[in-house]
């Protein structure tokens, strides 16, 4: 088994004066160069990288020409970073980049839930069954579809390890990670996913961000115009891209991970909060911004709601706060 990481506390919950919970975790912020700039806890200890590795697991495509063969424009290569609301937008596009492949629904393997659009904005979701479409990942996935059409291969084993397309992402994240260890798992969607140090996912936001190759040059405009489609209404990352007005690409990953990059500073930034707790890891996240300078006049952003939020309780009395413990060390 993987070592444990060494987390530091990152944040507490408090109720009246007292200390209910600590959320564990660490964050680095790196440079162009792949330089540490600051950092907190174990920023070498691998975390699965969740949502937070899908313009990676674009790029092949991307590097391919895949989006001239296809027809598609930044519409769909945003499609293919997101973690969507399923909103009628998101499936709109999904629905037409499998249609211009020659797919359908039926081709995904991405399984099916209810659109976190419900969950993001309070509204109850309607009592019927969602399909593929919805499912947040399944423009990442229509994009695999896309590349195994654009090179001749099945689609029924596109998800298998061994496939080729799975074989390039799998090349590609090594590539980003260096000379650091990779390791793989299988994500919710049912897609590889990979773990790496959180030092080099902050790197490869950097690059993302403020990196010269055409390919990402490509993905960067994508997320950067369009993140209503990386993300959905009522989202962190929407609030993140939004506060960042055109300069921050935002992408989360599941239990518990951020990744930043701020294109004016050719940085990048992850966090990652080790129970994968989501109020947290957004608390967390405005703080580092904050402390970094990116987030000067947090209340006056669209991340108010997140920077050092008071917990209230069903009556509406505010009953305790979330408040950070840690200091980013400069490196």
């Amino acid at each position: 088994m993987q070592e444990v990481p060494g987390h530091v506390p990152l944040l507490a919950t408090t109720r009246g004066r007292a200390i209910e919970c600590v959320h564990w975790g660490s964050v680095a912020v790196c440079d162009l160069r792949g330089n540490l700039v600051a950092g907190a806890g174990d920023v070498h200890a691998l975390n699965f990288t969740r949502s937070a590795l899908k313009p990676l697991q674009a790029l092949p495509f991307i590097e391919d020409a895949g989006p001239a063969r296809f027809g598609f424009g930044s519409h769909e290569v945003a499609l293919m970073c997101a973690s969507h609301s399923g909103e009628a937008v998101h499936v709109q596009i999904v629905r037409r980049m499998l249609g211009r492949i020659g797919a359908s629904e039926a081709d995904l393997q991405c399984g099916s839930h209810p659109p976190l659009y419900y969950a993001a904005t309070g509204e109850p979701a309607p009592p019927r069954a969602f399909g593929a479409l919805y499912h947040n990942c399944s423009g990442k996935h229509a994009g695999f579809l896309a590349y195994c059409r654009l090179h001749g291969h099945r689609l029924a084993d596109y998800l298998a390890p061994e496939a080729a397309l799975q074989v390039r992402i799998h090349n590609t994240v090594q590539r980003f990670a260096g000379e650091s260890p990779i390791e793989p798992g299988i994500d919710g969607c049912s897609a590889p996913n990979y773990a790496l140090p959180l030092l080099r996912l902050a790197h490869t936001y950097a690059q993302l961000a403020a990196g010269q190759d055409d390919a990402l040059a490509a993905l960067r405009y994508a997320m950067l115009r369009h993140p209503d489609l990386v993300s959905g209404t009522g989202r962190v990352d929407l609030a993140l891209a939004q506060t960042g007005s055109g300069d921050w690409i935002a992408k989360a990953g599941a239990d518990g991970v951020q990744a930043i990059g701020v294109r004016s500073r050719a940085i990048g930034i992850a966090i990652r909060l080790a129970d994968g707790n989501a109020r947290a890891l957004h608390a967390v996240t405005a703080e580092v911004l904050h402390r970094t300078g990116l987030l000067p006049r947090p209340q006056e952003s669209p991340l108010a709601a997140e920077f050092r939020p008071r917990i209230k309780n069903y009556a509406g009395l505010t009953v305790g706060a979330l408040e950070p413990l840690f200091e980013l060390a400069r490196a």
